[in-house]
């Protein structure tokens, strides 16, 4: 009986050991992101909620994108690649993609809900 114990322990440990712990982002959460156009012929600017969640980026657009403990960002937006930083509870950044073949630039804001 007392081996039977003992296998159990062993076993459970192992499980708990080897299975990964998804750790929360301190950067998890909503975020209200204004994407401005500084060149080219995209929109002259957009409103994005996106949510983060573990660290990856989701939102109702085609979104692909992290956010590193470190708060930097890269991210992709309906075509549109940004890459910037995120602090506490605001964050900015740069951002490039093309509108009819033109290509377009500029900045984001984003603020933490």
């Amino acid at each position: 009986m007392h081996l039977d114990r003992v296998r159990t322990f062993l076993l459970l440990s192992f499980f708990v050991v080897s299975t990964p712990v998804i750790a929360a982002s301190s950067y998890d959460g909503l975020w209200n992101v204004t994407v401005i156009t500084k060149t080219g012929n995209c929109q002259p600017s957009l409103h994005y909620p996106l949510t983060v969640n573990n660290g990856t980026i989701e939102g109702t657009a085609d979104v692909s994108g992290r956010v590193n403990r470190d708060g930097s960002v890269k991210v992709s937006i309906n075509g549109v690649y940004a890459n910037g930083t995120l602090n506490g509870s605001s964050g900015s950044g740069k951002w490039n993609g093309a509108s009819g073949g033109i290509a377009c630039s500029g900045y984001w804001v984003a603020s933490r809900q």
